[in-house]
């Protein structure tokens, strides 16, 4: 939860937050402007119709006088006064629901194109759920705002000043005597926004908490009830739950005693106070009962929107805190690293240097400490070391996923921050440990958004030979792949993976421990393809088996971010390092003797 700020940056930051939730609305000037004067008309006929029936009643009605014509039009006036405000509330209301619409809308996309851009430094920090509860559960209660809360603020503002207007002209001293309310009443409304603001801003913290935990349970649902952590997660959500509950029924308190008791409290003192000038002045003369009726009644009315006002207030608040963490969102500085300069270099060769590239991911613990190597094109270069040597980060400073700050990368001589995205997207092919399976069918994830036609999308399957499996599918290449691909065996969403890469004709191979999910059939297949795949193709490739790199051109093993050892398998089998060691464990001393004596 973001700290605490005083008053006055409170203020400045609902100011800040409101000005930019209008601007919105300047796309959309003609229809607000069409929907204010529906609702400035459909608010005359509104208070019209209590002076209607004050003629009736002291004109007619008091003095016993009943003529039919006379009648007859007024009744009609107040009949057409009400079918007039009917009519124009509705088609006010659905301008005003139909503008709030189109702006969130237009938020929504904002916000989903802004998080498609941000950097995955963003995403290491930031919760799933409480993202999401953002793009959703935010985004919705600012719709709240525009379709319920401004509408409810304009014409609730709108039926005070006209039913002001009505008693002035009835009672210019009895409407001076209703005058002295106001300062109540925006006395409570004052107090009623500072307290609800803290409330709801807990409220929202919380509920985007929910969302954190509601989503961490659900990616992890196998390795929960394999491990029974049901009731470990059951109580972490439990206790968010319950302060989040908490914060509610803080605010039903505050609602209970503000939003009835105290607005109520202020209606039977106006009460109290038109009654008792009608008392005093019936002592001296006569009273008109019309004006009576109509004071009552406008004091009603007057209360209505008062009432709605004040019950909007909390969407209100609810709806301000929401904006200020989508406005947060969209503000958020940490960017995707995206090319520098206004040339646009191609990768034709696939030639790539790290020099003397040192990163960190906090600003303070350096994971990458002064790399340097060559990959030529045609070359395999390996990566191996232990967890958390830094073989990750090389992959992810390559695709560009995080700034080089210090050191620089170049691909056929040229600085990395020089290309493109679509230039390093099309011409670097990334194979991760973990595919990632979108929903569709088989072609879709082969072929996802590229202008590939589907006898390529085939080519490429037969190429990394998935065309295997993918023929003996009920529907073949038009088979249906679910949610992360859950109906597929990780070697066949690994496959697809391949084939999707090849599709690109890449220059530049990422694998990123590739083969690791896979069975030792479809590794043999993989490995097969591999050796065509690497053919007049640079290969960078993060290995954990090292019976998978064992004929890469050089070999370079990290240790606390930095290369300690390089060279081929034999050699560093000959050096007896850490390489040596690490073989050692994973084959055993006969299989190590085997090797060097080959």
């Amino acid at each position: 939860m973001r700290a605490e700020m005083n008053p006055a940056q409170e203020q400045r930051t609902e100011e800040h937050v409101m000005k930019r939730l209008m601007s919105y609305l300047s796309h959309f000037k003609k229809s607000l402007i069409l929907a204010f004067s529906l609702l400035i008309i459909a608010t005359a006929a509104d208070v019209l119709g209590p002076i209607v029936m004050k003629v009736f009643i002291d004109n007619y009605l008091t003095p016993r006088y009943f003529p039919l014509q006379p009648l007859i039009l007024l009744a009609a006036g107040f009949i057409g006064l009400y079918a007039i405000s009917a009519t124009f509330n509705y088609f006010q209301v659905l301008l005003f629901q139909k503008i709030a619409l189109n702006v969130i809308q237009k938020m929504r996309v904002e916000v989903f194109s802004k998080v498609q851009h941000l950097g995955l430094s963003f995403f290491d920090q930031t919760p799933g759920g409480s993202l999401v509860s953002r793009i959703t559960n935010d985004t919705e209660t600012i719709k709240d705002l525009y379709v319920s809360v401004l509408s409810a603020f304009v014409s609730s503002g709108i039926m005070m000043a006209g039913i002001f207007a009505g008693m002035f002209f009835l009672d210019v001293r009895l409407a001076l005597i209703c005058l002295i309310l106001m300062p109540f009443l925006l006395t409570l409304m004052w107090v009623y926004g500072r307290l609800s603001s803290k409330i709801y801003r807990v409220t929202r913290v919380k509920l985007s908490q929910l969302n954190a935990k509601l989503n961490e349970s659900l990616q992890g649902m196998a390795m929960i009830q394999a491990m029974r952590q049901q009731k470990r997660l059951r109580r972490e959500f439990g206790k968010i739950n319950d302060e989040h509950k908490t914060a509610m029924l803080r605010s039903v308190s505050l609602n209970s005693l503000m939003l009835r008791s105290a607005v109520y409290s202020v209606y039977l003192i106006g009460l109290i106070m038109i009654l008792s000038f009608f008392g005093v002045q019936s002592i001296g003369g006569v009273v008109q009962l019309g004006v009576l009726y109509a004071f009552v009644n406008y004091l009603d009315r007057f209360f209505d929107p008062v009432n709605q006002v004040m019950q909007q207030l909390t969407t209100y608040q609810q709806a301000m805190v929401s904006a200020e963490r989508v406005f947060g969102l969209l503000d958020d500085k940490r960017m995707a690293p995206v090319q520098q300069g206004d040339e646009s270099p191609v990768i034709s060769e696939g030639r790539v240097e790290f020099r003397n590239v040192t990163f960190s991911y906090d600003g303070k613990t350096d994971i990458l400490k002064d790399i340097s190597f060559t990959a030529n094109p045609g070359e395999t270069v390996a990566l191996v070391g232990h967890t958390g040597s830094g073989k990750s980060s090389i992959i992810n400073l390559l695709m560009r996923f995080y700034p080089v700050e210090h050191g620089a990368i170049y691909i056929d001589g040229e600085p990395l921050k020089n290309y493109s995205d679509a230039e390093l997207r099309n011409r670097i092919g990334l194979v991760l440990q973990d595919s990632f399976m979108f929903v569709g069918d088989v072609t879709d994830n082969i072929r996802l958004s590229h202008d590939v036609s589907d006898e390529e999308v085939k080519a490429a399957a037969q190429f990394v030979q998935a065309d295997r499996f993918i023929e003996k599918l009920p529907n073949k290449y038009h088979e249906r792949i679910g949610e992360r691909g859950a109906t597929f065996s990780s070697g066949q969403r690994q496959l697809l993976s391949f084939a999707r890469t090849m599709t690109l004709n890449p220059k530049v191979l990422v694998l990123d421990e590739a083969t690791a999910s896979v069975d030792t059939e479809t590794e043999e297949a993989i490995q097969a393809a591999l050796a065509r795949m690497r053919k007049g193709r640079t290969t960078i490739a993060i290995a954990h088996r090292l019976s998978t790199i064992q004929d890469a051109d050089q070999i370079l093993v990290l240790h606390r971010g930095q290369i300690v050892e390089r060279g081929t398998h034999q050699s560093l089998l000959k050096e007896k390092g850490l390489y040596f060691k690490m073989y050692q464990l994973q084959h055993g001393k006969t299989g190590e003797n085997e090797t060097i004596a080959r």
